[in-house]
């Protein structure tokens, strides 16, 4: 162990033994201690006992541990001269540790008498006698020769014991000096543990960090043959590049001579542009001179648009007259059945188209014929060939007062199958969509035009069915009849409690709600219309505009009504059929009270305090302000072309003369400010 390691151990690990020594020589010898077994210095030999050679010395004469006296053997007697004995044998001296050995027991020959002659005998045994004689003499001195050295030995052995008695005693003393280096050994082999321990965990540390070495080199290599390959690449495109570089250059150049000749004429265009720039800022101080300009001819625009509808008068009536049907002649392609089947309607007025005259052949009681003639005159007239286009483009300019804060009012009236239905809602293409989804794009495409004037708007819809006297939600997820619904008359405003208002965002969003709503709408068969409306639906698009410039706010609402067709009992089939006989009933009181508002109107003129009825039905107290004179009123009256509806026709032309020759006041218009 090293020197530094042993001094460095500190006194109080040193291990203290208590030794209890018997210094009976007796008790020594019989009960030996035991030490465990000490390699030799300095040696890779097998160990040895410590007792041997534990007293021999070195070339010096000192005490050397590890090599202690030989150990003792039992001296051997000396060798007897003359021949062994034949009949006497010596027992071997054994150890007193060993046990005793069985000896087999010996035999000595003796001789056996036999029955013989005395003097045979005799003489026979006198040589074996005497040479037995001689025999046990010799064997007697050989027998004191044999005491002699067993005394010698035993001297011997009592030397040997002292001597072995010393040796323990130095062996003792040995011992207590062996136990600090034991224990001195013991901690140099846990040092050597440890160290060994560490040393492994550091090759294990070492081999994991080789092979992340190993690893690393790896992806370095590949790395590296990555960027041998990118070098090459890279040698092939600079390559490349000196090639361009050369014609860069020579553009360069080119573009040099460019740019000094831009140069100068940049100076030259210096003074250009600072005048420009002037011109510039004139120019925007004029836009805004403009932009104000603008908005006070935007107010001069509505004022002159609403005083020409107010010339045009605030109720007015339109006429159309739809084209002959295939299912009107029952399928048949007969030129002259068509013909026949025609009411002998002529529209004289071929320049403003104002007129319908309708001319009737019939016989008298007499036998004479006679002809009606019948004269009618509206604010527009339609005649069959005309187009859905053409019919609303004379109605846009009441949709376009909507957004400048009115109310505007347009119903269908006419027999059942006149074509009021086609007349408002359309068909499924572009070409034949009907009035209401053309006002609707209308007031959003007007809407989205004025938000560069400053106006923001906001619109909702609602949609309202009266069926026998019954208000009906169609915007609703319910069943009908299910709550009470009921008309309120504010400010110039209309509003139907319990009912559903939807924000409206987009035309697309107007289109599928007017599909659904169309879906729930009461219809029914007649013998004059198999999918005849059975119910009044009234469309109410309301319109808030807010002016963020002027603060300006205006309110307006569009209200599109789809009256019930209007049919005789006899003639429609309805009275075969309660349920359609009440629908029947329940839709000519409602058109009979719209009359007698619109006669009550008229007369109103001459006398003031007049009483209009609107309360006599829900179809004429809902269309209250749209008949009172707060709105701009357009009745659409439908005709049907055949010969076989000709009374009907008649009816309904006269019933329009009517409305159009009522005056209902101005409109008023709903707008107010905010600053």
């Amino acid at each position: 162990m090293p020197a530094s390691f042993s001094s460095s151990l500190p006194a109080s690990t040193s291990l203290k033994r208590k030794l209890l020594i018997d210094t009976d020589d007796d008790h020594e010898s019989t009960h030996p201690s035991k030490l465990p077994t000490i390699a030799e210095a300095g040696t890779g030999r097998p160990t040895r006992p410590l007792g041997q050679n534990i007293s021999a010395t070195n070339a010096g004469g000192t005490r050397r541990l590890g090599f202690g006296p030989p150990p003792l053997t039992k001296p051997r007697p000396p060798a007897l001269s003359g021949p062994p004995p034949t009949t006497i044998t010596t027992r071997p001296i054994r150890a007193t540790s060993a046990p005793p050995k069985s000896v087999a027991p010996r035999y000595v020959s003796q001789p056996v008498a036999f029955p013989r002659p005395a003097g045979v005998l005799q003489s026979q045994m006198e040589p074996f006698v005497s040479s037995r004689t001689a025999e046990n003499a010799r064997l007697a001195a050989e027998m004191d020769a044999e005491r002699t050295k067993v005394a010698a030995l035993q001297a011997e052995q009592l030397t040997r014991t002292r001597e072995l008695a010393t040796a323990r005693t130095q062996e003792l003393s040995h011992r207590r000096e062996l136990i600090p280096k034991t224990d001195e050994l013991e901690a140099l082999r846990k040092w050597h543990a440890r160290e060994l321990l560490e040393l492994e965990t550091d090759a294990r540390r070492r081999e994991r960090e080789l092979h992340d070495v190993n690893d690393d080199l790896t992806t370095t290599r590949e790395d590296l043959e990555r960027e041998r390959n990118t070098a090459a690449s890279l040698k092939e495109a600079l390559a490349q590049q000196g090639a361009a570089q050369k014609s860069l250059q020579s553009q360069n150049s080119t573009l040099q001579a460019q740019l000094a000749t831009l140069r100068a004429a940049n100076d030259g265009t210096a003074e250009t542009v600072s005048t420009l720039r002037h011109d510039l800022e004139a120019a925007r101080g004029r836009i805004d001179e403009l932009e104000v300009e603008v908005r006070e001819a935007e107010m001069v625009r509505r004022r002159l648009h609403n005083m020409v509808q107010e010339l045009k008068g605030n109720i007015r009536v339109f006429a159309r007259v739809r084209p002959l049907l295939s299912s009107d002649v029952s399928g048949t392609n007969d030129e002259k059945a068509r013909i026949a089947a025609l009411a002998n309607m002529t529209f004289p007025d071929s320049r403003d188209y104002r007129e319908i005259m309708i001319s009737s052949t019939s016989e008298s009681a007499t036998g004479q014929e006679r002809r009606d003639t019948w004269n009618f005159s509206f604010d527009r007239v339609f005649e069959p060939q005309s187009t859905q286009e053409e019919v609303f483009e004379e109605i846009s300019q009441l949709a376009q007062s909507c957004t400048d804060g009115y109310n505007v009012c347009i119903f269908a009236h006419g027999q059942t199958g006149s074509g009021k239905s086609f007349t408002m809602e359309g068909g499924p293409t572009q070409e034949t969509v009907g009035m209401i989804p053309r006002a609707v794009d209308q007031v959003f495409q007007v809407t989205e035009e004025l938000k560069s004037k400053g106006w923001e708007y906001a619109l909702e819809g609602q949609f309202l069915e009266i069926y026998n006297e019954t208000i009906n939600d169609l915007l609703g997820k319910g069943e009908f009849d299910k709550k009470k619904h009921e008309i309120k008359h504010e400010k110039g405003s209309t509003r139907v409690t319990d009912t559903v208002v939807q924000q409206l965002r987009s035309p697309a969003q107007v289109h599928s709600l007017l599909a659904a709503a169309n879906s729930r709408r009461t219809v029914a068969a007649t013998l004059m219309n198999e999918r005849s409306s059975r119910s009044h639906s009234v469309f109410t698009l309301r319109i808030r505009g807010t002016n963020t410039h002027t603060g300006q706010v205006c309110d307006g609402a569009l209200n599109l009504v789809d009256l019930a067709g209007s049919e005789r009992l006899n003639a429609s089939g309805a009275g075969k059929d309660k349920e359609r006989l009440r629908e029947t009933q329940n839709i000519n009181k409602s058109l009979s009270a719209l009359g007698d508002v619109i006669a009550a109107l008229g007369e109103k003129s001459d006398k003031s305090d007049k009483h209009i009825p609107y309360r006599n039905s829900k179809l004429t107290y809902l269309l209250q302000n749209s008949l009172s004179g707060n709105s701009k009123t357009l009745m659409f009256l439908n005709l049907s072309p055949l010969a076989a509806h000709l009374n009907e026709s008649l009816c309904s032309l006269r019933f329009a003369t009517k409305v159009n020759n009522t005056q209902i006041g101005t409109a008023k218009k709903q707008v107010k400010s905010t600053s």
